[in-house]
């Protein structure tokens, strides 16, 4: 078997195992549970994380370049350590509009949105379980419900900072750290994405005659004069 087979064949129970693990967080820590309950759902985070720490190393294992394979499946590393991440692939069917044919360009910039939009969303709801667990039992922490730390998410990732609301542990730190640093990357890309959309838009109102050649056309160009040049009379070539 091979990496592609291998991966077509696990996207199912890839997706399942995803959904499963945020809904097993959410409810250990929304529940605030404890006891036998806590224990079960983190029998189960610890085992669906663990499915995907396996595909990874398999998929890793199968394939032909393991070196390139690792550099140009970053993302992959991604949702092998934060596994809810991979729902975001369930967005793809809102980069597809039926009966259209967009340019290569317009369709990764729809991705890129869709995509960056969905990430976004899916890191203040992990964010905010995550600063909820590490902050709840702080003894001078501020963040006591899941409703102030979506607030202080929210608040985070757009570099806002109100300052009603903030973590005092280290681990609630670090995590506020790494949002705030998701966040500032997620606007680039987003803002990158509204900017190339806004060029092609200008750029297809302008006069064809302001817009510089593409070497595909140059070719063309090429390939005519060369046709011309081909087809002389008889003689010495003079007209």
């Amino acid at each position: 078997m091979d990496e592609k087979t291998w991966h077509r064949r696990t996207q199912v129970p890839l997706m399942v195992a995803s959904l499963l693990y945020l809904v097993a967080y959410s409810w250990r820590v929304i529940g605030d549970l404890t006891g036998p309950a806590h224990a079960v759902m983190t029998v189960v985070l610890l085992a669906t994380w663990a499915v995907f720490i396996i595909d990874y190393l398999v998929r890793l294992s199968l394939a032909r370049n393991r070196t390139n394979w690792f550099r140009t499946h970053l993302g992959t590393l991604a949702i092998a350590l934060i596994p809810v991440f991979r729902l975001v692939l369930l967005l793809r069917v809102l980069t597809r509009v039926p009966g259209l044919r967009p340019s290569a360009g317009t369709q990764l910039r729809t991705q890129i949105m869709v995509y960056g939009i969905g990430a976004g969303v899916l890191l203040i709801y992990i964010a905010s379980l995550a600063v909820l667990e590490v902050e709840r039992q702080a003894p001078d922490g501020n963040i006591e419900t899941f409703f102030e730390a979506v607030w202080w998410a929210c608040v985070t990732i757009t570099t806002t900072g109100y300052g009603d609301y903030y973590p005092v542990t280290a681990p609630g730190r670090l995590i506020g750290t790494a949002v705030m640093f998701s966040g500032v990357a997620l606007a680039g890309i987003i803002t990158a994405a509204l900017a190339s959309w806004i060029l092609e838009r200008a750029a297809r109102n302008n006069n064809d005659d302001a817009e510089p050649a593409t070497r595909g056309q140059m070719r063309q160009l090429l390939a005519k004069v060369d046709a011309l040049g081909g087809h002389r009379p008889d003689g010495d070539g003079r007209n």
